[in-house]
Protein backbone atom coordinates (compact mmCIF):
# COMPACT_ATOMS: atom_id res chain seq x y z
CA UNK A 1 0.00 0.00 0.00
CA UNK A 2 1.21 3.85 -0.95
CA UNK A 3 1.81 6.03 1.56
CA UNK A 4 -0.81 8.97 2.29
CA UNK A 5 2.51 11.18 2.90
CA UNK A 6 3.49 13.40 0.25
CA UNK A 7 7.12 14.91 0.22
CA UNK A 8 9.50 17.50 -1.72
CA UNK A 9 12.21 15.90 -3.06
CA UNK A 10 14.79 18.13 -5.19
CA UNK A 11 12.20 20.86 -6.23
CA UNK A 12 9.17 18.00 -6.86
CA UNK A 13 6.51 17.25 -5.26
CA UNK A 14 5.39 13.83 -5.23
CA UNK A 15 2.20 12.38 -4.12
CA UNK A 16 2.10 8.47 -3.96
CA UNK A 17 -1.53 9.01 -2.81
CA UNK A 18 -3.22 9.46 -6.27
CA UNK A 19 -0.85 10.44 -9.20
CA UNK A 20 -1.17 14.29 -8.20
CA UNK A 21 0.22 16.46 -6.24
CA UNK A 22 -2.49 17.50 -3.11
CA UNK A 23 -4.44 20.65 -3.73
CA UNK A 24 -1.51 23.61 -3.06
CA UNK A 25 -3.74 26.90 -3.78
CA UNK A 26 -1.58 29.44 -1.57
CA UNK A 27 1.69 30.24 -1.98
CA UNK A 28 2.92 32.96 0.14
CA UNK A 29 5.16 35.64 -0.83
CA UNK A 30 7.33 37.75 2.00
CA UNK A 31 6.73 41.41 0.84
CA UNK A 32 9.99 41.56 -0.19
CA UNK A 33 10.23 39.14 -2.54
CA UNK A 34 7.15 40.18 -4.28
CA UNK A 35 8.50 43.59 -4.75
CA UNK A 36 11.77 42.26 -6.21
CA UNK A 37 9.86 40.13 -8.87
CA UNK A 38 7.54 43.10 -9.57
CA UNK A 39 10.76 45.28 -10.10
CA UNK A 40 12.98 42.67 -12.35
CA UNK A 41 9.77 42.26 -14.23
CA UNK A 42 9.79 46.54 -14.65
CA UNK A 43 13.58 46.77 -14.77
CA UNK A 44 14.18 44.28 -18.18
CA UNK A 45 11.01 45.58 -19.75
CA UNK A 46 10.33 44.91 -22.98
CA UNK A 47 11.90 41.84 -22.60
CA UNK A 48 10.93 39.06 -19.76
CA UNK A 49 12.70 38.81 -16.77
CA UNK A 50 12.88 35.12 -14.49
CA UNK A 51 14.43 34.05 -11.81
CA UNK A 52 14.21 31.18 -9.30
CA UNK A 53 11.65 31.03 -6.13
CA UNK A 54 13.40 29.63 -3.08
CA UNK A 55 10.95 28.88 -0.42
CA UNK A 56 9.93 25.88 2.54
CA UNK A 57 6.69 23.28 1.66
CA UNK A 58 3.91 23.04 3.63
CA UNK A 59 0.30 20.98 3.37
CA UNK A 60 -1.06 25.03 2.79
CA UNK A 61 1.47 25.54 -0.48
CA UNK A 62 4.80 27.11 -0.66
CA UNK A 63 6.00 29.70 1.52
CA UNK A 64 8.53 31.79 -0.59
CA UNK A 65 11.75 33.33 1.72
CA UNK A 66 13.63 34.50 -1.61
CA UNK A 67 13.85 35.23 -5.33
CA UNK A 68 17.07 35.03 -6.98
CA UNK A 69 17.38 36.51 -10.18
CA UNK A 70 18.63 34.88 -13.87
CA UNK A 71 19.40 36.59 -16.58
CA UNK A 72 17.06 35.70 -19.65
CA UNK A 73 19.12 32.98 -21.86
CA UNK A 74 16.60 33.58 -24.47
CA UNK A 75 18.70 35.80 -27.15
CA UNK A 76 16.52 35.07 -30.02
CA UNK A 77 13.35 36.00 -28.49
CA UNK A 78 13.60 37.36 -25.01
CA UNK A 79 10.43 39.11 -24.95
CA UNK A 80 7.96 36.62 -25.33
CA UNK A 81 10.23 33.53 -24.17
CA UNK A 82 12.47 32.84 -21.33
CA UNK A 83 15.28 30.59 -20.38
CA UNK A 84 17.69 29.70 -17.27
CA UNK A 85 20.33 28.88 -18.56
CA UNK A 86 22.12 25.39 -16.90
CA UNK A 87 25.10 26.80 -14.60
CA UNK A 88 22.75 29.47 -13.60
CA UNK A 89 20.39 26.76 -12.29
CA UNK A 90 23.09 24.91 -10.47
CA UNK A 91 24.36 28.62 -8.59
CA UNK A 92 20.32 28.92 -7.87
CA UNK A 93 20.07 25.55 -6.50
CA UNK A 94 23.20 25.82 -4.41
CA UNK A 95 22.25 29.17 -2.85
CA UNK A 96 18.84 27.27 -2.10
CA UNK A 97 20.79 24.78 -0.35
CA UNK A 98 23.08 27.22 1.63
CA UNK A 99 19.99 28.97 3.06
CA UNK A 100 18.23 25.58 3.73
CA UNK A 101 15.76 25.98 1.22
CA UNK A 102 14.57 24.27 -1.44
CA UNK A 103 13.81 25.55 -5.29
CA UNK A 104 10.16 26.37 -4.64
CA UNK A 105 9.12 27.83 -8.19
CA UNK A 106 9.67 30.06 -10.73
CA UNK A 107 9.04 33.72 -11.75
CA UNK A 108 8.89 35.16 -15.36
CA UNK A 109 7.25 38.33 -16.66
CA UNK A 110 4.65 38.70 -19.62
CA UNK A 111 5.29 42.43 -21.20
CA UNK A 112 2.46 43.60 -22.50
CA UNK A 113 0.55 40.35 -22.24
CA UNK A 114 -2.01 38.70 -19.41
CA UNK A 115 -0.49 37.56 -16.10
CA UNK A 116 -1.62 34.27 -17.64
CA UNK A 117 0.63 31.16 -18.47
CA UNK A 118 0.81 30.32 -22.17
CA UNK A 119 0.96 26.96 -24.09
CA UNK A 120 5.04 27.50 -24.38
CA UNK A 121 5.38 28.09 -20.29
CA UNK A 122 3.60 24.55 -20.27
CA UNK A 123 5.72 23.09 -22.37
CA UNK A 124 9.08 24.50 -21.00
CA UNK A 125 8.12 24.06 -17.21
CA UNK A 126 9.20 20.48 -15.87
CA UNK A 127 9.42 20.82 -12.30
CA UNK A 128 6.47 19.11 -10.95
CA UNK A 129 5.06 20.45 -7.80
CA UNK A 130 6.17 23.99 -8.57
CA UNK A 131 5.04 27.07 -8.31
CA UNK A 132 5.37 29.33 -11.42
CA UNK A 133 4.38 33.36 -10.69
CA UNK A 134 3.66 35.84 -13.75
CA UNK A 135 3.63 39.19 -13.67
CA UNK A 136 1.86 41.34 -16.26
CA UNK A 137 3.88 44.23 -17.10
CA UNK A 138 2.66 46.82 -19.46
CA UNK A 139 4.82 49.41 -20.52
CA UNK A 140 7.42 49.36 -17.98
CA UNK A 141 5.00 48.87 -15.18
CA UNK A 142 3.88 45.41 -13.45
CA UNK A 143 -0.09 45.37 -12.76
CA UNK A 144 -1.33 41.87 -12.42
CA UNK A 145 0.41 38.65 -10.76
CA UNK A 146 -0.45 35.60 -10.69
CA UNK A 147 0.68 32.04 -9.53
CA UNK A 148 0.48 28.70 -10.64
CA UNK A 149 1.12 25.29 -9.31
CA UNK A 150 2.74 22.52 -12.25
CA UNK A 151 0.40 19.40 -11.03
CA UNK A 152 0.50 15.90 -12.38
CA UNK A 153 2.82 12.99 -12.35
CA UNK A 154 5.18 12.70 -15.69
CA UNK A 155 5.26 15.40 -18.95
CA UNK A 156 2.43 13.49 -20.39
CA UNK A 157 -0.29 14.35 -17.51
CA UNK A 158 1.35 17.79 -16.07
CA UNK A 159 -1.25 21.01 -16.01
CA UNK A 160 -1.10 24.28 -14.42
CA UNK A 161 -3.57 24.98 -11.60
CA UNK A 162 -3.99 28.66 -9.92
CA UNK A 163 -3.45 29.77 -6.63
CA UNK A 164 -4.13 32.35 -4.94
CA UNK A 165 -0.58 34.30 -3.91
CA UNK A 166 -0.54 35.75 -0.23
CA UNK A 167 1.24 38.77 0.81
CA UNK A 168 1.51 39.00 4.53
CA UNK A 169 -2.33 39.43 4.90
CA UNK A 170 -3.05 40.48 1.32
CA UNK A 171 -4.11 38.00 -0.90
CA UNK A 172 -3.50 38.65 -4.86
CA UNK A 173 -5.14 36.35 -7.97
CA UNK A 174 -8.11 34.80 -8.48
CA UNK A 175 -9.23 33.63 -5.54
CA UNK A 176 -9.08 36.69 -2.73
CA UNK A 177 -11.37 35.18 0.00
Amino acid sequence: MKSEDSQVKSGSLFSERTGNAPPAQLVRLTPAVYAAILAHGEETYPDECCGALLGHFSPEGWRIEAAVRAGNARADSAHNRYQIAPDDLVKIEREARRMHLEIAGFYHSHPDHPAHWSPTDLEEAHWLGCCHVITRVVQGKATETNAFLLNGLSEEDKRFEAQTIQVDDKRIGPDRK
